[in-house]
């Protein structure tokens, strides 16, 4: 019981890393990548769709990325999403294709990315802990119906507590990463 709540508790806790690295790729450093654009959705004939599934994504140059849409009448509806989302970016169309030019970031918007990446990883952190909150509550009910022993208990939590520290460190060098690839000129 105790070894298939540590598979379950470090299971979830990789996930939550992996969701971690999955939204510091879509804070962007200056640098253009395709990765960049995964989670603006288009209107695609009244449901929102992922640009990836309307449109072909490819590098143009190392601050460009070009979007050509599969549809000629998506063109401008593709154009719209990217200049209304969060990215801060102007596209251009260029007819059938669209450039997507990755202005150079200003130290003030850097700082504030940064911030953004502190505040993604803190919450990576409070998602393990959870976890890690939830493992001890489930060990202690079963203290408590007597289907572990006390010492069971005692080095499950440890081990728990080893699982939380790996994670936490983790996430503590993904977000080192991150900062030090934004402060980058």
């Amino acid at each position: 019981m105790i070894d298939e709540l540590k598979k379950t508790i470090e299971h979830k806790m990789q996930r939550s890393v992996e969701s971690l690295k999955t939204d510091l790729t879509h804070v962007r450093t200056g640098r253009a990548h395709t990765g960049l654009l995964d989670h603006i959705l288009v209107d695609y004939y009244g449901n929102p769709t992922p640009i990836n599934q309307v449109a072909n994504l490819t590098l143009v140059d190392a601050r460009t990325i070009g979007v050509q849409p599969w549809e000629k009448p998506m063109v401008a509806k593709v154009e719209k999403a990217i200049r209304d989302s969060d990215l801060g970016v102007n596209p251009v169309n260029a007819g059938d294709i669209i450039r997507v030019p990755m202005p150079p970031l200003t130290e003030e918007r850097r700082r504030e990315l940064t911030k953004v990446v502190k505040h993604e990883g803190e919450n990576a952190k409070v998602a393990v802990r959870n976890l890690r909150r939830d493992a001890i509550a489930h060990l202690k009910d079963a203290v408590k119906d007597k289907t572990i022993s006390e010492n069971d208990e005692r080095r499950a939590l440890d081990d728990m507590q080893k699982l939380t520290d790996r994670y936490v460190a983790e996430i503590d060098k993904l977000l080192a990463q991150k900062e030090q690839e934004l402060m980058q000129i």
